[in-house]
């Protein structure tokens, strides 16, 4: 394997010349810069990305634990997060947890090995990055994205669910529904909570009676959606309208909806949360809750970047607002 050793004994220089070429650090002469330049090209040298990270203590790798999941919200918030890591220079490292802690742990400890300069967290699991890695990596960036299970060890980014929620349900009364029932995601996730919290307080506001049986917990998953659909049109007064907590749950429903023989949009209204890119083209489309997962992406980025520069500064919270966006999926 050529050496920067081999490019500078070519081209008659000292290495540290040749570092300073490859790296643009000092200025050299254009005469001994086209002698480097010839013999790089000439002994095919590819500078080692490895020893510049251990000499400058950075990878430009940021490393990023995923809940794996049937949710295209998921990905195409990766989409955003992997979009803004290229223009920005920086190689990215996904690592699912498959709701494991064991593997959660795992894959942080893999993702430090490599020395990546920080850490991007979505996951929808209830239990906490263990302490202890805390504790290892004292000054560790991390920035978690769209749920909050603990505060004050990173930044946060974070959507306001509870404004969300507000809005779908309002959007049912004003569409005139008033049986209106709610598919939650797992009340063990505090964005699934917020989103029931808006839910029951918007109907409360409007005078608009709670049934217990119209609330149904689901899981943020396809299959939750359907299981909880079936559970609601198999009550004696099923409801005539459902806020899906997200949009793989009302996709869900939609199917249990057309199994019973019924029509999304005429017989029962659905509105769903997060705006993926399939709910534009169900049948009819769905009216949901948009979440700019793009912007989630990005900001999570800069504010990861933001943060290694300035690993001693005040941690931040940032709330992205979630706005309407109306299809043909009510009355």
């Amino acid at each position: 394997m050529t050496t920067m050793k081999d490019v500078a004994r070519l081209a008659n220089v000292s290495t540290s010349t040749v570092s300073h070429v490859i790296n643009n650090s000092r200025y050299v002469s254009p005469e001994i810069r086209q002698r480097i330049e010839a013999a790089i090209i000439e002994l095919n040298y590819a500078p080692s990305a490895l020893a510049r990270s251990l000499k400058i203590q950075e990878t430009r790798t940021i490393g990023m634990l995923l809940t794996q999941s049937n949710n295209p919200f998921y990905s195409e918030v990766v989409q955003g997060v992997e979009r803004s890591c290229y223009e920005l220079g920086y190689q990215l490292i996904l690592c699912n947890t498959e709701g494991d802690p064991l593997r959660m742990t795992h894959n942080i400890e893999a993702l430090l090995q490599k020395k990546v300069d920080g850490l991007l967290v979505l996951c929808a699991e209830a239990h906490l990055i263990p302490n202890e890695i805390f504790e290892r990596y004292p000054s560790l960036p991390m920035v978690m994205m769209d749920w909050t299970p603990f505060n004050h060890v990173c930044d946060i980014i974070r959507d306001n669910s509870l404004h969300g929620a507000t809005l779908a349900v309002n959007h049912l009364i004003d569409k005139g529904y008033k049986k209106i029932a709610c598919i939650t995601g797992p009340l063990n996730n505090p964005q699934a909570q917020f989103r029931l919290q808006g839910y029951r307080n918007t109907l409360i506001e409007a005078d608009i009676k709670i049934y217990a049986d119209y609330e149904v917990e689901g899981d943020f998953k396809f299959a939750s959606g359907v299981q909880a659909m079936q559970s609601l049109l198999a009550l004696t007064d099923p409801p005539d309208a459902v806020f899906c907590c997200n949009d793989a749950m009302a996709i869900g429903a939609y199917h249990a909806i057309t199994q019973a023989g019924l029509n999304v949009g005429w017989d029962i209204g659905i509105i769903g949360y997060d705006d993926i890119e399939l709910a534009q083209y169900m049948n009819p489309p769905l009216t949901t809750i948009h979440q700019p997962k793009d912007e989630l992406g990005q900001l999570a980025v800069e504010t990861l970047l933001n943060r290694i520069q300035h690993k001693d500064s005040e941690h931040i919270i940032l709330t992205l607002t979630p706005i309407l966006i109306e299809r043909s999926s009510l009355k």
